[in-house]
């Protein structure tokens, strides 16, 4: 059946925007769950969550000569925990998703906790060992940034960071895209990866304040994201070597 001359124009427009967006971050149109979710990540910050589902179904209709693959990958798990964690997220204060989103690469990425924010005392805060959004690199299967170099970094090339794309609620990729997202749009000047709501650079207590406020033992510190990390992986029968050698 067709469509009424005004929700054909609505679609066209919907997929005008997919287009735009598949060219802005060089990704190409094929609708996979992958580029489907980014889109919806990237266009929750521009319209109205519940305009979401609208610009999908545009999309969908107008890709469906074309790619019959569509409406799988619209109804695909992935896209269904897309949808559900931006509608929580997207109700998150600034610094709550900025600490979410720490913690989950401090974890997935074997990262010590110094690694991600600034000590408590200001005599050893350098700006020269925060990371910087120009190292950052997304695409459909990872993503990845560099944290400078350290002391014992002979090479001083720094630690690069690559965290996989995961199946399940707690994805990081799905977290940092939304945390980049809503980075560029509060600070789109702003050279750092990690800042707090007010610009200023989250420090460890500032850290560990959000992190007792979920776990209140204060006998767990920050060093759990890097032991957790790896048991985590021990677990999942990871060798030994292979994660010294992740980190």
């Amino acid at each position: 059946m067709a469509l009424h001359p005004s929700t054909h124009h609505t679609y066209s427009s919907h997929l005008n925007s997919y287009l735009t967006f598949c060219a802005l971050h060089n990704l190409p149109p094929e609708p996979t769950p992958d580029t489907l979710s980014f889109f919806i990540v990237y266009m929750l910050h521009h319209i109205q969550p519940r305009s979401v589902m609208a610009y999908l179904s545009g999309v969908v209709h107008q890709l469906l000569p074309h790619f019959p693959a569509v409406q799988a990958a619209r109804n695909s798990d992935l896209i269904c925990h897309t949808l559900h964690g931006c509608a929580h997220c997207l109700s998150w204060p600034v610094d709550d998703l900025l600490w979410l989103t720490q913690l989950l690469c401090g974890f997935f990425g074997l990262l010590h906790l110094g690694e991600l924010v600034w000590p408590d005392s200001p005599s050893l805060q350098l700006y020269s060992a925060l990371s910087s959004c120009v190292d950052v690199s997304v695409n459909t299967l990872s993503f990845s940034f560099v944290v400078p170099r350290r002391k014992t970094d002979t090479a001083f090339e720094g630690n690069h960071v690559l965290i996989q794309h995961l199946e399940g609620d707690d994805d990081p990729f799905v977290l940092l895209s939304m945390y980049l997202t809503s980075h560029d749009l509060c600070f789109p000047l702003h050279p750092f990866l990690w800042i707090k709501a007010d610009s200023g650079i989250p420090t460890r207590s500032w850290f560990m304040h959000h992190f007792h406020q979920l776990f209140p033992s204060h006998s767990l510190g920050g060093h759990l994201l890097h032991a957790g990390g790896a048991t985590s992986l021990a677990l999942s029968g990871i060798q030994p070597a292979h994660i010294q050698a992740i980190g």
